[in-house]
């Protein structure tokens, strides 16, 4: 489902506290540019990267809903809770 005007984050390579960092600004600074989907990219390898950001996803309330795209299950897609 990764489409070229979706915003993207990659996150290979990064620990899990700095993914989660990384995740919340990028999700601020799309709510702040009302996009309403997001993608962000975690790899598969051990899902550690994954189980991460979707704990973090669970208690964000600028999230609607966020699920692994079944196309490519090393990215998960997120919809955002867009305000005003």
């Amino acid at each position: 489902m990764i489409s070229s005007n979706i915003p993207t984050i990659d996150l290979h390579g990064e620990y899990k506290e700095s993914a989660i960092i990384l995740t919340k600004e990028f999700i601020n600074d799309n709510i702040t540019l009302k996009n309403e989907y997001v993608c962000i990219i975690h790899g598969i390898g051990k899902d550690i990267l994954r189980e991460a950001i979707h704990n973090y996803l669970k208690h964000d309330k600028n999230v609607a809903l966020f699920k692994r795209d079944f196309m490519n299950p090393g990215c998960t897609i997120v919809k955002l809770n867009l305000r005003g």
